[in-house]
């Protein structure tokens, strides 16, 4: 099922049929013919949205979606109107329904409308977990997730506690490559020696030799003294290369009769020095490719494939954006001194629907400059950077259950301006560009200004 969708409706026809509409849909739907029974009724039944019209004997529809703001804020509401009742749907807004319809019902609009409060709701009871669930543990702020494809990897770093190969972990840039070799090395019999990374495409190739193996004294100018290298400052802990896939080729063959033989010969140096270090290597590059290419060694590439990880983009990692978000909040509040403690929906959304191309590198930096700049308990949509609060992700194909005219569109769309700045419409005229007379045509539609609701 869909979502559990409660209609509250004194119209035996017309509930009958929105019920079997909306069972049709794969929605869970109850009806009642009051509002009184609706409030018994949510006492007992899981409810994720209403639906309701507005003149009902007793209770109206208004009352009852105040009433259920009040008592049950993270409930919507939708209220049916009379098409053209520009004075009711606002008045509903106001009360706090998440949006509304209006008659004659298009069943295409309604479930539309139905769908989209449905994933709010959701979404909201995901955000409140997600922060239940990040206050009772206290993992690695970057290195968090529940989807599918991250705890994969996750079940391969568990597994490796007592292994001693060597690790190859592949994944785009910001994913957490480094952080994984760290768990690595902390769930490892190792966890009490170092842990050494080197970035392979930081230095130059002369210095990045120097840096791996070491040098004797007077080994190149400025030599003075020499020098350990960091194969042999790992041992008895790990060594990380991140981005292996930049090493010079010149560099590999001497990389691998190092991870060969055990030993280093440091340059300007005869002798060799022994280590004991586990090596784990990263990259961001597909070595394979790079292999064909002839850019790098397959022979160092099978030595350093023993154990793969592959780690998700972000983009693939569903609910973890909000799960890492809300770690990230907590992380940055306290030394920001803001009371900020969570997202609020609709800045949930923006996250959820950003591609992440910096993965969780660059949700990362979002979400420290956004509790910078917050001013409210949740983190908004303003407090975003503009290129995720104004991302479009591209455009899929529509289902034609989903289609609503362009003059409805319209229509709730300018209702909701009106809504926005408090009923005035002359100020809406003046925001939406047009004057009074053609925001009341666009709203009725012939129809008077002050029909009666229903």
């Amino acid at each position: 099922m869909k979502a559990n969708v409660l209609v509250v409706e004194d119209d035996d026809a017309m509930g009958t049929l929105t019920l079997k509409g909306l069972t049709r849909e794969g929605y869970a739907a109850l009806l009642t013919r009051t509002a009184a029974d609706a409030l018994a009724l949510l006492e007992t039944e899981p409810v994720d949205v209403v639906l309701t019209d507005l003149n009902m004997p007793g209770m109206s529809g208004l009352e009852l979606c105040q009433r259920l703001k009040q008592d049950r804020p993270d409930l919507p509401v939708i209220v049916i109107t009379a098409f053209g009742s520009l004075e009711t749907a606002i008045a509903a807004i106001r009360a706090g329904a998440y949006d509304f319809v209006t008659k004659p019902i298009q069943e295409g609009a309604l479930l539309l409308t139905v769908d989209r409060a449905a994933q709010h709701r959701h979404l909201r009871e995901e955000l409140k977990r997600l922060r239940s669930e990040v206050a009772s543990t206290r993992p690695s702020p970057g290195f968090l997730g529940d989807s599918p494809a991250f705890q994969k990897a996750v079940s391969l770093i568990t597994r490796l506690a007592n292994s001693e190969s060597t690790v190859l972990i592949t994944g785009e840039t910001g994913t957490g490559k480094e952080v994984a070799a760290q768990k690595i090395h902390e769930s490892s019999p190792r966890s009490g020696g170092p842990f050494i990374a080197v970035n392979c495409a930081a230095m130059p190739e002369h210095l990045l030799e120097s840096e791996l193996f070491g040098h004797a004294k007077g080994a190149f100018t400025d030599a003075r003294t020499a020098r350990t290298g960091l194969f042999a400052q790992a041992s008895g802990g790990t060594l990380f290369l991140d981005e292996i896939g930049e090493l010079p080729l010149a560099l590999q063959p001497k990389l691998l009769r190092a991870l060969q033989e055990r030993k280093v010969r440091p340059l300007g140096s005869n002798a060799e020095v022994p280590f004991d270090a586990r090596l784990i290597a990263a990259t961001n590059r597909d070595l394979e490719a790079e292999i064909e290419a002839g850019r790098f060694r397959e022979d160092l590439f099978f030595r350093i494939n023993v154990i793969a990880i592959d780690l998700p983009p972000l983009r693939l990692r569903g609910n973890d954006v909000l799960l890492l978000a809300q770690k990230f909040v907590e992380t940055f509040a306290a030394p920001s001194h803001k009371q900020v403690s969570g997202l609020s929906v609709e800045a949930a959304k923006k996250l959820l629907a950003y591609a992440w191309p910096g993965n969780v590198r660059e949700l990362q930096n979002c979400i420290e400059r956004a509790v910078t700049f917050a001013t409210l308990e949740q983190l908004t949509v303003g407090d975003l950077p503009e290129k995720i609060s104004g991302y479009q992700p591209t455009a899929t194909a529509i289902d034609p259950s989903e289609i609503v005219t362009l003059e409805e569109n319209e229509r709730r769309y300018v209702a909701r301006v009106v809504a926005a700045v408090g009923g005035n419409k002359s100020q809406a005229a003046r925001l939406l560009g047009i004057d009074r007379k053609s925001l009341w045509r666009r709203l009725s539609r012939g129809e008077e200004p002050d029909a009666p609701a229903t």
